[in-house]
């Protein structure tokens, strides 16, 4: 095969030479209609067409040492994909992107390219423009989905050795697409009713559509994972009776789900909740649908408070739920917003104000103690904090108050402490982390990987799946020693 690819390799590059790629034109994605799009659940990117796609993968130029697999956190061999996109054969890149990643379509979709892979791409360098390399992996992927050949990727023989992956997100998912295709029983616990962790109740459908999450967990289904769910590991059953079940080693991989909120005053009024619970109601539990078990107040003036992708999501999906004004607040300037480039610009094309260097220091509700207006303390910038941003202080004497009948919270999230702390033994940080070294096990019982958010606190989906494989990896050597 390697022989067959530089024969073919070596014809494509004959065919354009390296001036003539570099002088392509990055090719944009395709997006709805902004002011039809806010009141739709539709995706907001529509995807390459394939001769969009075609286009876009002659700009790379297949470098001899590619340092865009080194930002990548699950090492796609990207020129690989996009090589085989280039001469057509799409299935073949799929393929490739398969190998290494169990959520190619998902990746495409929501990982910050621009921060990884694409920050290496050489074309930076030399005209400002990196290869559209997640909009070719979203293309990839969702050409496989609509022909697919029911073709699995390459798999080890059993080893007759059970393994168990506690939660659905994208690090346990990508932890037991690695195990299942080294050959071990992989069963996924996950304590929702539906599989799929943050990738279903975290993403709204315009980011990210279920459809797409669902066919990635069919193929994991296909290639032999169990799935167990409304299963609470540490209440439903324990760690001690999967042992006895036969678990010869665990993966927790149970995510970030307790939400943060700032203690001011105003915050145990009707309709100041977090992001959390507002994108899991509507996301997962249809709380949109007046008619579900768990409706959401829609507001008519909703302010959401944070400046990371969660705020964006959850100030854009408040716009498909018919709210009449939708703002951010948040306490620095853009330039300092966490959120993807491509978030802030979606939500400012949709109609999301943003109140910049402004932090809530009150909610003020009315006579039947349901929010009304948010007290914000106008900032400005000050001296680097230890992240490197600069620090946000208040004005003094300069507040602002407006109208606000839901106020989202969303300012990050802390581990989910019930599996952690069911672990007798388990080392555990002040934040609620489980303490792992390089390789994803536990420093204090070896029989426990974890890795995602449940790590590291809060991270993007790309690094979770990465810590995912590294997981399986060591799982594997620890397990054939």
């Amino acid at each position: 095969m390697e022989n067959r690819n530089e024969i073919w390799r070596d014809e494509l590059r004959k065919n354009i030479k390296a001036k003539e790629r570099a002088a392509i034109e990055r090719i944009p994605m395709n997006e709805a209609d902004p002011m039809e799009r806010r009141r739709s659940r539709q995706e907001v990117n529509k995807g390459l067409t394939l001769d969009q796609a075609l286009t876009e993968s002659r700009r790379c130029l297949d470098c001899a040492n590619p340092q865009c697999v080194t930002g990548c956190p699950v090492n796609i061999d990207i020129p690989g994909f996009i090589k085989n996109i280039e001469r057509g054969e799409i299935l073949e890149a799929a393929k490739v992107l398969k190998k290494t990643s169990s959520l190619p379509a998902v990746c495409g979709r929501v990982c910050p390219q621009e921060k990884q892979c694409e920050s290496k791409c050489i074309h930076l360098k030399m005209n400002g423009k990196a290869v559209a390399i997640g909009n070719l992996e979203r293309f990839a992927a969702d050409y496989q989905q609509a022909h697919d050949d029911g073709s699995l990727p390459e798999m080890a023989p059993r080893k007759g050795k059970k393994v168990a992956v506690i939660g659905s997100g994208p690090a346990g998912l990508s932890c037991a697409g690695d195990l299942i295709k080294m050959g071990y029983d992989v069963t996924i616990f996950e304590a929702l009713h539906e599989i799929g962790g943050v990738l279903k109740y975290g993403i709204p459908e315009f980011r990210l559509p279920n459809s797409v999450v669902d066919k990635e967990i069919d193929t994991l289904k296909k290639m032999g994972v169990k799935m167990i769910t409304d299963c609470i590991v540490g209440k439903t059953i324990s760690v001690d009776q999967l042992k006895e079940e036969g678990y010869e080693c665990m993966f927790v991989g149970s995510g970030a789900g307790l939400p943060r909120f700032m203690n001011i005053p105003g915050e145990n009024l009707i309709n100041v909740l977090s992001s959390n619970e507002y994108l899991t109601r509507v996301n997962l539990m249809d709380a949109a649908n007046p008619e579900t078990d768990t409706p959401v107040y829609k507001g008519k003036n909703v302010v959401v408070v944070g400046g990371g992708n969660t705020a964006m999501d959850s100030v854009r999906t408040a716009f498909r739920l018919g709210a009449e004004t939708a703002t951010i607040v948040y306490r620095r300037s853009e330039q300092e917003m966490p959120a993807r480039l491509e978030e802030v610009h979606h939500a400012k094309q949709e109609g999301v104000t943003f109140m910049t260097l402004h932090n809530p220091i009150e909610y003020i509700g009315d006579e039947n103690g349901r929010v009304k207006e948010v007290k914000l303390q106008v900032m400005e910038l000050g001296e680097p904090d230890a992240s490197g941003r600069r620090s946000p202080v208040p004005v003094e004497g300069k507040t602002e108050t407006i109208p606000a009948d839901i106020v989202i919270v969303a300012i990050g999230v802390s581990p989910n402490p019930i599996v952690p702390s069911s672990i007798k033994g388990l080392n555990i940080s002040k934040k609620g982390t489980i303490i792992v070294g390089d390789n994803m096990q536990s420093d204090s019982i070896p029989t426990i990987f974890a890795g995602g958010d449940i790590v590291r606190g809060g991270a993007t989906v790309i690094l979770a799946m990465g810590d995912g494989r590294k997981a399986a990896a060591a799982i594997d050597e620890y397990l054939s020693k």
